[in-house]
């Protein structure tokens, strides 16, 4: 880990956490598999749903599928 401040610190997790938080919500869930639930279905539709602006308006998904098949076509 880097010191806080340095450009290695962990920004793009905590990015992804902000968004969890601020589209699941921050409701108490009555049980862990509720909240497990709602966590997996939240990161189901985050990667192959939800369309990136920096991934050119794709879904994380689609931009790893078209990353692998670039590198099987380079190889």
């Amino acid at each position: 880990m880097a010191r806080a401040g340095s450009c290695f610190d962990n920004a793009v997790a905590e990015s992804f956490f902000a968004t969890l938080k601020t589209e699941i919500g921050t409701a108490v869930e009555d049980t862990r598999d509720d909240a497990r639930r709602d966590v997996s279905a939240y990161l189901g539709y985050y990667n192959h749903d939800r369309l990136h602006s920096t991934l050119g308006y794709r879904t994380p998904h689609e931009t790893r599928i078209s990353y692998r098949h670039g590198l099987a076509l380079a190889a």
